[in-house]
């Protein structure tokens, strides 16, 4: 039987604590201060620790100072109030989990049905590490690079947490990927997994698909719908394109992340979130803010623990191994066996991959298809010219380099764009964007695959241009 060490200096509230968790199937113990919780993890190591902060003999903290005390013990801090210090501060310490003052009692049901050894999680990470080592693999990521190494370190290290997460990175680098490596290593893991892209769904239902709405609160709705977060409890839910959710729902997303309940659309009964967000994003999350799209709150209360996923074109010595597993998949589902010729290895090792790891894999699964024997050459792989120039100033000092020109050059089939020194990324997004469209003749899906983004990406920076380009002329039309 699971044990329990309730650290609590209210003996009322440890008491109700001990019944309600006893009444869960564990055995209990109290301690009202750090001395009684050392003599108590001494006498009978704990499953799991609900540690209080504020001790009469100092901070519930001071526990971490010996180690070797909760190496096997899952902590559980408690606090009276939700703070971004406190998620961080949990997680620096070792801790996986926190709940507030007064105590939600499904939160902890929830939290007690979740119990997990650290032993056992660090077992399954030395696993996925050895595996790595072996395959190439961690989870559902691929490669062997540095910074792929990296970014393993950090899923380890989030994935015994309940800390919410925020994934950067370029369109097609695998963000959905990490997230649910996340949450299959995590407590969650026999909790649904959802993902929501905030951009695919139109705003006028967002908020219904995402917190659900009752019968009869709008035109249309002829029952109770739930939503992502009630589908979703006790597991994860992966928001992503954040950035492209309505301002006017970031401010409830927000309210959820700090009070742990939401409403469905036409209730006015509160319901409990317990869910685990990791959000993602391809463009700048600090852009995002500064242009007006992004809530600043709430980039702050998502941005607990940031992993950002390199390019690519910044890992190519993983590109055999990625190639090789795409082609593997190809070859379970097709029954032909098939396998790259050298040159086709030393293609794909020179092309940029506008389109990332996404780009890659339907790349393999063409070629396999176009290859009329066994061995799949470089002819229906694609080439890449120059990535960039830069041209230097003639004078040099600030007020060459100031106007220097830039020449961004594409795959060596389109004509040449040129922009400032100086000029904003998101200008140069908008410029780059609006030149390849119309090189492709207005056509979205080929303008699309060229920049290397998803089609609803492209449709809606166009959507963006379009309502700037409105509200530009609305200005300037005589009063």
């Amino acid at each position: 039987m699971s044990h329990a060490l309730i650290v609590e200096d209210d003996a009322d509230s440890a008491e109700m604590m001990a019944a309600l968790i006893a009444s869960e199937g564990f055995t209990t113990a109290t301690a009202t201060t750090l001395a009684d919780a050392r003599r108590q993890l001494a006498l009978h190591e704990p499953d799991i620790v609900l540690l209080d902060l504020m001790l009469p003999d100092g901070s519930g903290m001071q526990l971490f100072d010996d180690p070797a005390a909760l190496a096997n013990s899952e902590v559980v801090l408690i606090t009276g109030h939700a703070s971004l210090d406190t998620s961080i501060q949990a997680l620096r310490l070792g801790a996986a989990d926190y709940i507030i003052k007064p105590i939600n009692i499904k939160q902890l049901q929830g939290i007690l049905s979740r119990v997990m050894k650290p032993s056992a999680l660090k077992a399954e990470l030395a696993d996925l590490k050895a595996q790595l080592e072996r395959d190439g693999h961690f989870g559902g990521l691929w490669g062997r690079s540095p910074a792929m190494q990296r970014v393993y370190e950090q899923v380890s290290r989030v994935s015994q947490t309940a800390v919410t997460v925020l994934i950067t990175g370029e369109s097609g680098t695998g963000k959905e990927v990490v997230a649910r490596t996340v949450h299959d290593l995590s407590r969650r893991r026999r909790r649904p997994f959802l993902a929501v892209n905030c951009g695919a769904i139109s705003p006028h239902l967002i908020e219904s698909e995402i917190f659900g709405h009752e019968k009869g609160s709008f035109t249309g709705a002829d029952r109770q719908h739930q939503g992502f977060f009630e589908r979703a409890h006790g597991g994860t839910l992966f928001l992503d394109e954040v950035t492209e959710m309505p301002l006017e729902l970031q401010v409830k997303l927000l309210r959820v992340l700090e009070t742990g309940t939401f409403m469905r659309v036409g209730s006015t009964v509160l319901q409990e979130a317990d869910v685990r967000i990791i959000a993602a994003t391809n463009r700048s999350p600090e852009q995002a803010v500064a242009s007006g799209k992004l809530r600043e709150d709430l980039f702050y209360r998502l941005n607990v623990f940031p992993i950002q996923l390199p390019p690519l074109r910044e890992r190519l010595e993983d590109i055999p191994l990625l190639a090789n597993h795409f082609l593997g998949d190809v070859i379970q589902r097709e029954g032909q066996h098939k396998r790259f010729s050298p040159e086709a290895l030393a293609r794909m090792a020179q092309y940029r991959w506008p389109g990332n790891v996404r780009e890659l894999r339907n790349v393999v699964q063409r070629a396999y298809v176009m290859a009329s024997g066994g061995m799949i050459s470089d002819e229906w792989l694609p080439t890449s010219g120059p990535a960039a120039a830069v041209a230097a100033p003639a004078g040099g000092g600030e007020g060459g380099a100031a106007s220097a020109p830039m020449n961004i050059i594409g795959n060596g089939t389109g004509p040449l764009l040129t922009v400032r020194v100086g000029t904003s990324l998101a200008d140069v997004e908008r410029q780059l964007i609006l030149a390849t469209l119309e090189h492709y003749g207005g056509h979205k899906e080929r303008t699309a695959a060229a920049l290397g983004v998803s089609l609803k990406t492209l449709y809606n920076r166009l959507k963006e241009y379009a309502s700037e380009a409105a509200g530009a002329t609305s200005d300037q039309q005589p009063a």
